[in-house]
């Protein structure tokens, strides 16, 4: 197996996935996130100003919980986890959750366990998973007496202010940027009209068969519906301005069978045997640094479409 058929594999193992933003934008994200945190720290000075100058908890547990909501909020402004109702229904309802677990079991080791997990199965069933959550969760347990002491007030002051700190900021910093608007409401990116009418079409998803095929997932997705559903079509509307299958096969050229998921694969054409065969090895996805014989015409039946290989991606 090639080095490089060792790498990909490991990166798939690893879950590294290829990252396509521009470095403008993982420039846009840091600044953002030091603007959200900066107007959170001015926030907690304001509400705890001894507490924050001398480090006390209060001012360090909110801000370690707000930089993990200011990764998702400006990194991944458009995920289902980064909207409004998941931050802010994620922090409070943990913090309520928090905090009521300490007042009921206090001091015992399984407490801060209870109201993570609770916390969790919440935010699961009212539709606002927001991982940050946890950490504000185990904060009103795990905290200092202060804090403690704060009650239910915990949810005001700190969390409260602090979370409608940080959403300000997305909003406002998000703003001039059309691609990056939030919430995911405000952005709506224009669609180019499809080549080939619907009614012309070989096949046509539905919105209701991909519903049907997120409860099968049955797993939580973070990307929106809206999102996925867009998504879907734009990649359907390329597809179907590309020849399904490729009439001349050359070796060193490399082959997709165009499918999605864990059935996707290419093949890299070696050399041609006699009898019209081809000799080939699996370069990505299914079968990866594997090697076989086939006839051309059961390898052209396989295969969609040329790819070649374009800043670690795979493209037509």
């Amino acid at each position: 197996m090639k080095a490089t058929d060792v790498s990909s594999s490991l990166r798939h193992w690893l879950g590294i996935e290829r990252n396509t933003t521009t470095h403008a934008e993982k420039w846009i994200s840091g600044i953002g996130a030091f603007l959200g945190i900066a107007a959170v720290y001015a926030v907690i000075h304001q509400v705890f100003p001894q507490g924050l100058a001398g480090a006390g908890p209060a001012g360090a547990i909110m801000l370690a919980s707000l930089g993990a909501s200011a990764v998702l909020l400006f990194a991944v402004p458009h995920g289902a986890l980064s909207q409004p109702w998941a931050v802010v229904g994620g922090h409070l309802i943990s913090a309520a959750i928090g905090v009521s677990c300490q007042k009921l079991f206090p001091g015992h080791a399984w407490t801060p366990a209870l109201a993570v997990g609770v916390a969790v199965g919440a935010m699961h069933y009212l539709r606002c998973i927001h991982p940050p959550g946890g950490a504000t969760s185990l904060a009103a347990v795990i905290g200092s007496e202060d804090l403690h002491a704060l009650g239910y007030h915990y949810l005001l002051e700190p969390v409260g202010v602090s979370v409608a700190a940080i959403l300000l900021v997305a909003i406002v910093f998000n703003a001039p940027f059309p691609w990056r608007r939030y919430p995911l409401h405000l952005h709506r990116r224009r669609q180019a009209a499809a080549d080939v009418p619907a009614a012309q079409r070989h096949f046509e998803l539905t919105q209701e068969d991909f519903s049907a095929a997120m409860a099968g997932l049955n797993s939580y997705v973070d990307i929106p519906e809206e999102s996925l559903t867009e998504l879907l079509e734009l990649a359907k509307q390329h597809a179907e301005r590309s020849p399904v299958h490729p009439q001349v096969l050359s070796p060193g050229h490399c082959y997709s069978n165009g499918r999605l998921g864990r059935e996707w694969s290419v093949r890299e054409i070696v050399a041609r045997s006699g009898a019209r065969e081809v000799d080939y090895r699996v370069v990505a996805g299914e079968g990866l640094g594997q090697a076989g014989r086939c006839g051309e015409e059961a390898f052209r039946q396989w295969a969609r479409f040329v790819v070649t290989l374009r800043d670690g991606r795979w493209v037509r």
